[in-house]
């Protein structure tokens, strides 16, 4: 009876063991994993100027958390917001390109944090795709694409 508990427990050991082996080395290099990104130029979305964005955010945060942040209630998709507005500053932080827009109000604007940099630098205005995570002093964008620079 020993041996059959102990060989259970080896065989669970294994099978524990082959799994942290893959999730912790194959899965991030294999090729699914590496491709696979939520495709917001894609996808349709909430168009807002900058401005408006923050306005909305400043009037009533828990009806624009409603409305621009999560997924949609009837779709279950992100909900991917398109955000046009003028450039105040574009800068690589901690590894990350984020270009902020500006909005009418002097303590808030618009951070939109790129999927990929591909070491350019933008000026003027631009509309930008990407998932709204909410507001803290300024509206956030992350997985962000340049729709039109």
């Amino acid at each position: 009876m020993k041996k059959k508990i102990i060989l259970a427990g080896l065989i669970a050991a294994v099978i524990g063991g082959i799994g942290v082996w893959y999730f912790v080395f194959y899965l991030p290099s294999s090729d699914f994993y590496k491709n696979y990104k939520r495709e917001q130029a894609y996808k349709t979305a909430i168009k807002v100027t900058a401005k408006d964005l923050v306005k909305e955010f400043l009037a009533n945060e828990q009806a624009a958390y409603q409305k621009f942040t999560g997924k949609n209630k009837e779709t279950g998709k992100d909900i991917v917001v398109e955000v046009t507005g003028e450039i105040i500053s574009d800068n690589v932080s901690d590894g990350f390109h984020v270009i902020t827009l500006k909005s009418d109000d002097a303590f808030s604007s618009v951070a939109c944090t790129l999927r990929e940099y591909k070491g350019e630098t933008k000026t003027g205005t631009i509309t930008i795709k990407g998932l709204c995570t909410g507001f803290l002093s300024d509206v956030n964008i992350i997985e962000a694409v340049i729709v039109k620079p």
